[in-house]
């Protein structure tokens, strides 16, 4: 198995418009290691794949990054600016998308539409939040608390608040999870238009289906460390006479069965 150095080539070439830059990042609990020497950038209008098991260091690497967790060394930077240092300033050009979310149950989505808006500085009328919601499919339930929606228009509601202040920055936690083709496609419909409209996104999913389609690159992690970066095809191709690719690889090798010969086919918790 051929390691990446820190960084690669590719890292370099995306870091002379770097939107986000993560170098040596470790992270402990107690004295278990959970990020160790984790390093990668991403460029701008990339979408970037971190890519792992359960356990990895892919959550904490995220939390890092959103100001959540502080490392014991190494550095976050966001838009040129120190995110450790300045946490509020680079958390302004971030959009988080997470699993679960923390919105006010007692609130309507209209309302918190207009209280997050407001949040981020963002100027939003009620006839404008009714308009927003309508290019999300969710003008009829204006009036409806978050519980009462289904899967995946909480999904598409969870990402247009992270989009109202059209971030630099989309970070996404597994944003397709349990939803139906029609949702998923639905809402990568809107993940490109961010992209388009030159915002990059850091992504973590389980489906290496989805990685390979819509990632630009991919940075596989396990215990920790990063074990390899490329795109999908650049690591299809580098590992396809790799023996483990081979023994699990039901005809043409494809990236879930470059990630299982890379990472192990062990159940984690």
């Amino acid at each position: 198995m051929s390691i990446p150095s820190e960084e690669t080539t590719t890292d370099r070439h995306a870091r002379s418009g770097a939107v986000l830059e993560v170098d040596r990042l470790v992270v402990r609990y107690g004295s278990r290691t959970a990020v160790d020497g984790v390093g990668f950038s991403i460029a701008r209008g990339e979408i970037l794949g971190l890519l792992g098991p359960n356990g990895a260091g892919k959550t904490t690497t995220l939390s890092v990054i959103e100001g959540l967790r502080r490392p014991v060394s190494g550095s976050v930077t966001v838009d040129g600016i120190d995110a450790l240092r300045h946490p509020i300033d680079a958390r302004a050009r971030l959009g988080v998308q997470l699993q679960s979310s923390g919105f006010q149950p007692e609130l309507s989505i209209e309302q918190l539409l207009r209280l997050y808006a407001g949040l981020y500085g963002v100027r939003l009328t009620r006839a404008g939040a009714r308009e927003a919601l309508d290019g999300v499919g969710l003008e009829q339930e204006a009036s409806k608390r978050l519980k009462g929606l289904s899967g995946g228009q909480a999904q598409r509601f969870s990402l247009l608040i992270a989009t109202l202040h059209d971030p630099l920055l989309l970070l996404l936690d597994e944003p397709t999870s349990g939803l139906d083709p029609q949702s998923r496609r639905s809402l990568w419909q809107r993940i490109e238009a961010s992209r388009r409209h030159g915002g990059s996104i850091l992504l973590t999913t389980h489906s290496m289906e989805e990685a390979q389609a819509v990632c630009d690159r991919i940075v596989i992690i396990d215990h920790g460390r990063i074990v390899t970066t490329g795109s999908p095809a650049e690591l299809i191709a580098a590992h396809r006479q790799d023996p483990r690719v081979l023994a699990v690889a039901h005809g043409e090798p494809t990236l879930e069965d470059v990630f299982i010969a890379l990472t192990g086919s062990d159940l984690r918790d």
